[in-house]
């Protein structure tokens, strides 16, 4: 190839490299940014999964009650009495353990039915009761939403760590087709000054 070209192909490899290196490296920024907030948020929450007797009894109720949580009862063996700090963490607990108990309050009902019914309630005894499952419904439901955010972000922190990878082996690529065309890559023809090899003679 031209002379010229080559040098913009190099070039061009060189400029790619540097593109593929600082985005790897403000992915791996992200990553480490969003993995550190969510272990930073939920540990002063001081949140353990369930373990022994407790996680026994959930497992139970799971398999007896509600087969859409048995994905989870795997999960709940794998972290057994481990805080929650990371993202997976806080998903097996919101839906599995802290789903469990929501829906043993009023046959599963949502805060915002119970808060209705506990408003409409006139029976004092039923209205306490009532009251009480709203508090705890409330609390539950407010706990599990934000346990959910923490797992949500930490799936953006891990296509970010994908990122990097991709983005290192993009760039160990091109560095590789550079180190061949600076090193090895053949001159062409065009490239190559020839000299004659003797002198024409006038006719």
């Amino acid at each position: 190839m031209a002379r010229e070209l080559r040098w913009r192909i190099i070039v061009l490899q060189v400029v790619m490299i540097v593109i593929f290196g600082f985005g790897a490296g403000l992915a791996f920024w992200g990553h480490n940014f969003t993995t550190s907030q969510i272990s930073g948020q939920l540990q002063p929450q001081q949140i353990f999964l369930p373990k022994g007797d407790q996680l026994q009894a959930t497992i139970t109720e799971i398999n007896e009650k509600y087969a859409d949580l048995t994905p989870f009862i795997a999960e709940l063996r794998k972290y057994e009495g481990q805080q929650v700090l990371t993202g997976d963490q806080a998903h097996v607990f919101a839906e599995s353990y802290l789903g469990v108990h929501l829906r043993d309050i009023d046959n599963g009902k949502p805060y915002s039915v119970l808060s209705s019914e506990a408003r409409t309630e006139k029976d004092p005894a039923l209205k306490a009761e009532k009251d009480a499952n709203v508090q705890t419904a409330f609390r539950g439901e407010t706990l599990r939403s934000i346990l959910n955010q923490a797992w949500a972000f930490s799936i953006f922190g891990t296509m970010a760590l994908y990122a990097v990878i991709g983005l290192v082996v993009a760039a160990l690529a091109v560095g590789g087709a550079l180190v061949y065309e600076l090193f090895f890559a053949k001159k062409s023809a065009e490239d190559t000054v020839r000299t004659p090899s003797y002198a024409p003679t006038r006719a």
